[in-house]
């Protein structure tokens, strides 16, 4: 009875890929992680081949659920767009930036922020303040292309 229900490695392996295939089908991005347990499984069982069907299912369960939520808590969060691009000009009043080059005159000076906001990291900026480089701005409005900046 055992020898019929012994799965052999390549059955995990062609499990695995149906369920990665599947993946292109649906895009929850949820399956891969299972087809990968599965193909993770198959190359494990070349090395362990008597583990028993039901040490193979529980650790492709295991294996699973760690690819998951190491997905989810620890690699998906790195491809998060950390950029406000594409919104409002409420996204960008009140952000804080660093002056790299002053005002003077008619001329604009140029607002660098740590992180890139509305798709740029530098940006013209207008004030009535005295700022100097290096000085911390807030942005108070958006004129044109350039933004209204006042010290703090």
């Amino acid at each position: 009875m055992d020898s019929v229900l012994a799965l052999q490695p390549w059955h995990w392996v062609v499990f695995g890929v149906i369920l990665v295939l599947s993946e292109l089908l649906i895009t929850t991005f949820f399956i891969l992680w299972f087809g990968i347990a599965a193909i993770v499984m198959g190359v494990l069982l070349l090395f362990l081949p008597m583990l028993a069907l039901s040490t193979q299912v529980l650790l492709w369960t295991v294996l699973s659920v760690l690819f998951a939520v190491a997905w989810f808590k620890f690699l998906k969060p790195l491809s998060v767009d950390k950029t406000k691009a594409g919104l409002s000009k409420e996204a960008i009043l009140g952000e804080v930036g660093q002056i790299i080059s002053a005002p003077n005159g008619d001329r604009r000076g140029t607002l660098r922020f740590p992180v890139p906001i509305l798709g740029e990291a530098e940006w013209a900026v207008i004030t009535q303040d005295c700022v100097r480089e290096g000085d911390r701005v807030r942005v108070i409005d958006v004129a044109g292309n350039a933004l209204v900046v006042e010290a703090i």
